[in-house]
């Protein structure tokens, strides 16, 4: 069954307010903290507390710190988690969160990316946030789909001066996903953060109003604020998928072009697909612009299962985008049966046309089990397990395969 994490950012989202949504759900305050002892270069200690916002009752994370005033630059974040004790997963998704930031400060501020210094979110709070939360939602396991995102109005003060909201970084951050203002008579005030947009947009496989889904637990995250008029909140929702909300939705191919990926990896790439429930994934060498060698990456999924494994898909991968289209698929009658070869028990998947057998195909693995405990090549087993299944077919007066 599809995992489904809802968060509904219609009031904001900070680093801290996904902490305590995921606390509130159940992830233990232990994973939290662990990821973030792993990489912490000084103390960072996070603090749980129930709270009240305008009426919601919330739970509240703090990120405790000793005073510092350190800024850091992609180039030192990248290091820290590059020599962390993280779980692979984690430290690929703070990886992925960081540089992103890295390029929308570079591109709304100018510099290079390896170069850019953080100010507020280089520091170790804010780097607590974001490996904190990137274990916290590595640990639920679920596909997150996220609201369309309140950004607030007005403006704020920062280390680049006075900027509007939302913020030039966290305005490059949302581009091509749905963000707003803000509910009606919310205060002119910051409500996504950088750090909060990054998250969001980094563990996101989609977007938009709670998709269909039977819900188990509800997190709600406080932020620090507690403005008149408005629940500083953000809700996590968790539970399983119903269905995909069109009833007799055709199956999808989602695909991406990949240059930047170790090819050793791929293995488990396409393994950790097929396990989430991948109908089919392969690659095709592709030559791309510049003359960068590349693959293809061709994922069959069922619409009900696409959200769970395009999540699949940013986690094991390094793209930063995917592209899909509806497929129709005709698909013949199936039925096992079995056959022997020399005693050794091999399944055989048989296909049929209008009730007629049109192809007759060993399962593989059986077939090289077999081979292996008689000692002969899985060639001349692989025939007679062949020839056996031909004979099956006439002995159940079915015309026997091919001429």
């Amino acid at each position: 069954m599809t995992e489904i994490a809802w968060i509904d950012a219609s009031s904001g989202a900070s680093g801290d307010m996904l902490l305590g949504a995921l606390v509130g759900v159940g992830v233990p305050v232990e994973v939290l903290q662990g990821a973030v002892d792993a990489i912490a270069p000084e103390p960072v200690t996070l603090r749980v507390e129930q709270v009240q916002r305008n009426g919601f009752a919330a739970t509240r994370c703090h990120v405790e710190i000793a005073d510092s005033t350190q800024h850091r630059s992609w180039r030192d974040v990248r290091s820290l988690l590059g020599a962390a004790a993280l779980a692979d997963p984690v430290r690929a998704a703070a990886m992925r969160a960081f540089e992103r930031l890295a390029v929308a400060e570079a591109t709304v501020h100018g510099g290079v990316p390896d170069d850019v210094h953080f100010h507020e979110v280089g520091a170790l709070d804010a780097i607590a946030d974001v490996v904190g939360a990137c274990a916290g939602f590595i640990h639920l396991g679920a596909s997150v789909v996220v609201s369309p995102v309140a950004v607030g109005s007005g403006t704020i003060t920062s280390a680049h001066g006075v900027l509007p909201v939302p913020p030039p970084a966290v305005a490059e951050l949302l581009r091509g996903v749905p963000s707003y203002a803000g509910p009606a008579g919310a205060p002119a005030t910051e409500l996504c953060t950088p750090t909060g947009a990054v998250l969001l947009t980094t563990l996101a496989a989609g977007w938009g109003p709670q998709p269909p889904m039977t819900t188990a637990s509800i997190g709600v995250g406080a932020g620090g604020r507690d403005p008149e008029g408005l629940a500083n909140v953000l809700r996590l929702f968790v539970g399983t998928a119903v269905g995909d909300g069109s009833p007799g939705a055709a199956p999808l191919l989602i695909e991406s072009n990949i240059d930047d990926l170790d090819p050793r990896v791929w293995p488990a790439v396409i393994a950790a697909l097929l396990e989430v429930g991948a109908a089919d994934a392969w690659l095709t060498p592709i030559l791309m612009k510049k003359g960068r060698p590349a693959h293809t990456l061709s994922v069959l999924v069922a619409a009900d299962r696409a959200a769970v494994v395009r999540a699949e898909i940013f986690r094991q991968t390094s793209t930063i985008g995917l592209r899909e289209q509806p497929l129709g698929k005709h698909a013949l009658d199936r039925a096992m049966v079995s056959v022997e070869v020399g005693g050794q028990a091999i399944a055989v998947k048989l296909a049929s046309l209008e009730g007629v057998v049109v192809n007759a195909q060993p399962e593989y693995d059986d077939v090289a089990r077999a081979a292996a405990t008689l000692g002969r090549p899985v060639v001349d087993v692989l025939a007679d397990a062949v020839a056996a299944s031909r004979e099956l077919l006439t002995q159940q007066g079915r015309p026997p395969i091919g001429p």
